[in-house]
């Protein structure tokens, strides 16, 4: 098919267009500067000038190339959803993949939440043939922020906090598994108008995260327990005094609820058969140091 992206020159955007055009489609991508087409350019797709703050691009953009399919990695959670599908309707791009967030399903109530929610209901509203993919925390690869920004830590750090205990359980997702199951339901009538979640093959504490990346860098750092509390609090205080704070303490009241998903779906629907932690976090390292 002729599919147009949308977040092509993001992290996930680096792994999802080479695997499209792996699989034959030819690949246009909303590029709203000169890096950003530069970036789709050199991942093989073509750059169209376009930009999701500027509704009047995007007709334009949707329709270059006669754009069959849409495959929307830009984020949801900045209210751009009711533009984005009413544009590709409006283009005649009948197919769609979403990619939202298993982040819809915490019990804090950020702004985003609603923000998130609501762009799914539109989705499912829309005459598109949909399908919804939610992603866990995505790491892997030298563009990860998330784990990356670990693995440095635990490289050079005797010790590590570990806020709330590291009892609560994570199931990160490989940049990777993740665009194979995005390029596979494209291809699937089975995937129209579903949604999976998409995480790891099991849950794990935070505890065994930290100790898996900490053993992919070859060290045995000090695990110290810190009550979550008044982590939150000290986080807090940091993002009044930080012009551009590097964590934000709803990522740690996060770290206080389980996150933890059922991907039997994607598996019976997809195929999807994610890599271990343990197998993709020695990968991510062996791919940055």
């Amino acid at each position: 098919m002729k599919v147009h992206v949308t977040g092509g020159s993001g992290f996930l955007g680096g792994a999802v267009i080479p695997r499209l055009l792996a699989a034959g489609h030819a690949v246009t991508a909303l590029a709203r500067s000169t890096s950003s087409a530069d970036r789709v350019r050199q991942l093989g797709a073509q750059p169209v000038d376009g930009d999701l703050d500027r509704p009047e691009t995007l007709a334009p953009a949707f329709e270059a190339g006669g754009s069959e399919a849409l495959v929307n990695l830009a984020s949801l959670g900045f209210g751009h959803a009711e533009t984005i599908v009413r544009t590709a309707e409006e283009a005649g791009l009948k197919r769609a993949v979403f990619v939202s967030t298993t982040a819809v399903f915490t019990s804090l109530n950020p702004a985003s939440k609603a923000v998130r929610l609501a762009a799914e209901d539109t989705i499912q509203a829309s005459a598109l043939d949909w399908t919804i993919v939610r992603p866990t925390m995505i790491y892997g690869g030298p563009g990860d922020r998330n784990m990356g920004r670990l693995l440095r830590f635990l490289r050079r750090s005797p010790a590590v906090p570990l806020p709330g205990g590291g009892r609560r359980l994570q199931q990160p997702v490989h940049v990777e598994d993740l665009a194979d199951a995005i390029v596979t339901c494209l291809k699937r009538a089975a995937t129209i108008r579903q949604t999976y979640d998409l995480a790891g093959p099991d849950p794990l504490t935070l505890r065994q995260v930290i100790g898996q990346a900490a053993e992919a860098v070859g060290r045995r750092p000090v695990l110290v327990p810190v009550p979550l509390g008044p982590a939150v609090a000290g986080c807090r205080l940091y993002e009044k005094v930080s012009s551009r704070p590097r964590i934000k303490a709803e990522q740690l009241e996060r770290l206080g609820e389980d996150k933890a998903f059922d991907i039997s779906f994607a598996q019976r629907d997809l195929d999807y058969r994610p890599r271990t932690f343990r197998e993709g976090i020695v990968q991510e390292w062996q791919a940055i140091r």
